[in-house]
């Protein structure tokens, strides 16, 4: 397919790159020239603007940092909706359901197709191709891309209503929040009774436990204390607020989502929004007064 970009950032650039391996003709846009410069050595072309990119071909998916950035490309002043070649626009970045509906609503006055295509699975899932990529628009028009998000990670059709992609990515992400820091809560409450963290994680994870943050996360970025998952802190805590503004907008009853969403606001208050967000430990650390790893395989310390 012919296929424009925008958005060449962490997530964005495996995903272009990945596209342009697999035989697909990319037209590429992005604020950094170094990631532009890049993508061009692999055979991509150059636009000068979302509108340009719009211009030239019929699909264009954009993987985009905030909410405020996929409406102003998508429909903002040389955005996607001025173009006069494109059909569909595929958003691969989480938006919530609230403004997916309004980009929707926007492109549908100019007969372009929203698909909705938020994706989960980190930078690392985004370079091996094996994200969770959940789709909502229509069925002809997600048939119709299929093959290339395919290229990108597992694709699951979550439905025709605009916005429903957007609903089960931040259902996930709850979830992935979630276990962040329960975890950190549950292995800092063992090294404050002088457990060591690496046994604890072995045993979670052969256990009822289990979880992504004790599989994943803690073996790689939390024990080590490298604290470089890719995942930034801030980007997390705009989901987890999304999350808690859909339940609160189908009036639901949250008691853990409310917790959630305070510890959350904390870790980006005392870590920053740049920090990873398995550094979701250390204000937990800090007010047990311990340090969870680096010392040995996982060891633990009081806090100086």
């Amino acid at each position: 397919m012919e296929i424009g970009f925008i958005g060449l950032g962490k997530m964005g650039f495996p995903m272009a790159r990945r596209l342009i391996e697999a035989g697909h003709k990319l037209t590429v846009f992005d604020t950094s020239k170094d990631a532009l410069d890049r993508l061009v050595a692999l055979g991509a072309a150059t636009a000068t603007s979302p509108k340009d990119i719009a211009d030239r071909v019929e699909t264009v998916m954009a993987s985009l940092p905030s909410l405020q950035a996929s409406l102003e490309v998508a429909t903002g002043a040389g955005g996607v909706i001025e173009g006069t070649r494109v059909k569909r626009f595929i958003d691969l970045s989480t938006v919530g359901s609230q403004m997916a509906v309004k980009i929707h609503d926007l492109l549908a006055k100019k007969n372009i197709v929203q698909i909705d295509s938020p994706v989960s699975g980190g930078v690392s899932g985004a370079e091996k191709g094996t994200l969770a990529v959940m789709v909502s628009g229509p069925r002809a028009d997600f048939d119709l891309v299929k093959a290339a998000l395919d290229v990108i990670g597992k694709v699951f059709f979550i439905g025709i209503k605009p916005g429903s992609g957007q609903t089960m990515k931040l259902a996930n992400n709850f979830l992935s929040a979630t276990a962040m820091v329960a975890t950190s809560e549950a292995v800092v409450m063992g090294v404050k009774s002088g457990l060591d963290p690496a046994v604890m994680i072995d045993v979670i994870n052969a256990g009822s436990g289990l979880n992504t943050a004790s599989r994943d996360k803690f073996p790689r970025s939390v024990l080590p204390r490298s604290f470089d998952f890719g995942f930034a802190t801030g980007l997390m805590v705009k989901d987890v607020r999304l999350a808690v503004e859909e339940m609160r907008s189908l009036g639901l009853s949250m008691e853990v989502a409310e917790a959630v969403g305070r510890l959350w606001e904390v870790i980006i208050r005392d870590e920053g929004p740049e920090s990873d967000f398995t550094a979701a430990i250390k204000p937990i650390e800090k007010a047990a007064g311990v340090i969870v790893g680096g010392g040995g395989k996982g060891g633990a310390h009081a806090a100086k």
